[in-house]
This record gives structure tokens, C-alpha cells and sequence, in this order.
């Protein structure tokens, strides 16, 4: 079978195109998956950019989605024939966070599923919403879980809320597309024009060009009647922070997802104390949380945003695509 590895120390063109044994029959509580589809994330690029130092032959990708081809011994879950969809943490299964490293997940401390096939332990993977792509599924792993996790899980979005989000990564549009798919007003940021033209029509309320307005966290109030947003999609991190401080409500919720602008950076801790408003980091979810959003989307009617499709022996142009910034939605690979 094909697969891609990374050629230590790392680089979009050192993501080679080699030839593997297929797996063999899934062992007691396995299941073989053959894969069809990935989807790109910024943690992956981290990992095959070399950033992240990756192990020589690593396989890289997080999201994986395909058709299980067979079950072991002891597997109730799945059955053949079954679409199912990749779990960022597999030994996260339910519950609070258990993790904080990436030593088990896919594509960085273990091979993940730029491959054509898989065996794995049954908890690697949820079902897929019904009806949707494979290409589509991908999609759910990272991005999806991240923003319905900051939302409903950690946020406890309601009707009539406020979210604000940042940018249009995969993140913030899924977040765009829960939010409304729940009943909450959104008031979206870009530097692109075009890009919040394309956010209005996946139904953001009000749009924001944070290039052109600097102050956008005290615009987010204006707009909020002076009350500030319930829930804010922050990825920019030290750089956007202290904006989003401003653009909260007294006692809201800021999910600090992404780290764009930097690692660390200064926190203004006396305006927060003001707002009495929480502040929590977050990296994706668990197993349940996972098949929560499925049944959700399953009910919602959503269809995720895709930007371009690639290939496996293309991956790397796929990077370079991401690391443009000028994709909206996700990007994904097809085989």
C-alpha cells in the first residue's frame, strides 16, 4: 500500500511517497480501516514543516477517514462496511482532559493516516456522520471537535448567544456554522474583504476587517449593545488577546485555541479580573465528545466548508497551499 513518511529533519519536500505492507487481520478490539481522505491542520503543518522536530519515517496527518474493512474479537461498535472518522486523542475516551502532550496522537507521537489503510484499537475511531463524503469526515477530527468543544462542550452555547470568531481557518468557520446551526448571533473577523464576504453567506451576523479596524474588540461591543460577545473563538493568541478581552462580556467565555501570533506574550490580567471572564486553553476533545458532534451534525444540517482537494503524492503542495493563507475552509486530500 502507499503511504507517505517524513524524511527527518522535516520540510514540505520531504514528505516521500513510499510503498508499505498492508496491515494485517485486526487483533482483539481492532478494527482494519482502509483510508480515503485526510484534512489539513495547522498542528500537521507544525509537524511536517519540521517545527515540531519529527521522528525520521514518521507518518504523518491527524484526521483520517475511510471504511472499516474488518473487526477483531470483542468489537461492538463498528461493523463492516462502516464509515468512520479518525479521534485526535484515542487514549482520551471520556471525560476531562487527560492529556497534555501529543505523544499518542496520530501524524506526530505515533504514525498517523497519510496511508491507504490502517489497524487500530476500535476507540481510534467514531462513526461518520451518515451521508457524508470521506473528504468531508476528515474535516471532523481536529477542526470540527476544536470548535464544537470551545462552544458546547466547555462554552455551553445557547440560543441567543454571542460568538465571536477570528479569522477563517478551519476552526472559526466550523465555529461560524455551529454557532448558527444552534441559534446564536455571529460577528466573524477577517483581513480579507473577500473573505468576510464569504462569511456573511454562511450566515455571520456582523463582519469585522481587523486589518482596517484595530479596535475591533470595542466595535464587538458597540455591536453587542454594550454587553460584549458570550464566547469568543480566540486563535491568534498574545498578539489578538488582549482585543478579545475587550470584546468579551462580563463573566463570558474566551477559548484560547491557537497560538498564531506567538507562544507566549503579555496578558493584561486587570482587565480580565474586570470582566471576571474565563479564559481557557483547549486542544480538541475526547472520544465522546466526538461522537456528540457527530449526532449533532447528523441533526444540524451542516456540511463542512472545503477548500481544495490533493493528493496523497501532493501532500506537500497542500502544505504550502495552507501555509499561503489564502485558503478558506478546509483543505484536504483524497486517494
Amino acid at each position: 500500500m502507499k503511504a507517505v513518511k517524513i524524511k527527518a529533519p522535516g520540510g514540505f519536500d520531504q514528505l516521500n511517497l513510499t510503498e508499505m505492507d498492508e496491515p494485517g487481520k485486526p487483533g482483539a478490539g481492532e478494527i482494519r480501516v482502509r483510508l480515503h481522505a485526510t484534512s489539513l491542520n495547522f498542528h500537521d503543518l507544525i509537524v511536517t514543516s519540521g517545527q515540531s522536530k519529527p521522528e525520521d519515517g514518521r507518518i504523518p496527518m491527524s484526521d483520517g477517514a475511510g471504511v472499516v474493512e474488518a473487526v477483531g474479537d470483542d468489537v461492538s461498535d463498528f461493523a463492516e462496511g462502516d464509515h468512520v472518522v479518525s479521534t485526535f486523542f484515542p487514549q482520551w475516551l471520556s471525560g476531562p482532559p487527560r492529556v497534555s502532550d501529543f505523544s499518542g496522537t496520530p501524524g506526530d507521537g505515533i504514525d498517523g493516516y497519510a496511508r491507504e489503510a490502517v489497524v487500530a484499537k476500535a476507540t481510534s475511531f467514531t462513526k461518520a456522520p451518515s451521508g457524508w463524503s470521506h473528504a468531508e469526515a476528515a474535516t471532523i477530527t481536529t477542526a470540527g471537535l476544536t470548535a464544537w468543544r470551545a462552544l458546547v462542550v466547555d462554552g455551553g452555547l445557547k440560543a441567543g448567544d454571542t460568538v465571536l470568531t477570528l479569522g477563517t481557518g478551519g476552526v472559526s468557520i466550523y465555529a461560524i456554522q455551529i454557532a448558527k446551526m444552534m441559534g446564536a448571533e455571529v460577528i466573524a473577523t477577517s483581513s480579507s474583504s473577500k473573505k468576510l464576504d464569504r462569511v456573511r453567506d454562511l450566515g455571520a451576523d456582523h463582519v469585522i476587517n481587523y486589518k482596517e479596524d484595530e479596535n475591533w474588540g470595542s466595535t464587538v461591543t458597540k455591536l453587542t449593545g454594550g454587553r460584549g460577545a458570550d464566547h469568543i473563538i480566540e486563535v491568534g493568541g498574545p498578539g489578538t488577546v488582549g482585543q478579545s478581552f475587550r470584546a468579551v462580556r462580563i463573566g463570558g467565555h474566551i477559548a484560547l485555541i491557537g497560538v498564531l501570533t506567538g507562544v507566549s506574550g503579555e496578558v493584561p490580567t486587570a482587565l480580565l479580573m474586570q470582566k471576571q471572564a474565563k479564559l481557557q486553553g483547549l486542544i480538541v476533545g475526547s472520544r465522546a465528545d466526538q461522537e456528540d458532534f457527530v449526532r449533532g451534525l447528523e441533526h444540524g444540517g451542516i456540511r463542512p466548508v472545503l477548500d481544495r482537494s490533493f493528493t496523497l503524492d501532493t501532500l506537500g503542495e497542500a502544505f504550502a497551499h495552507e501555509q499561503s493563507g489564502t485558503h478558506f475552509g478546509k483543505i484536504v486530500a483524497e486517494w
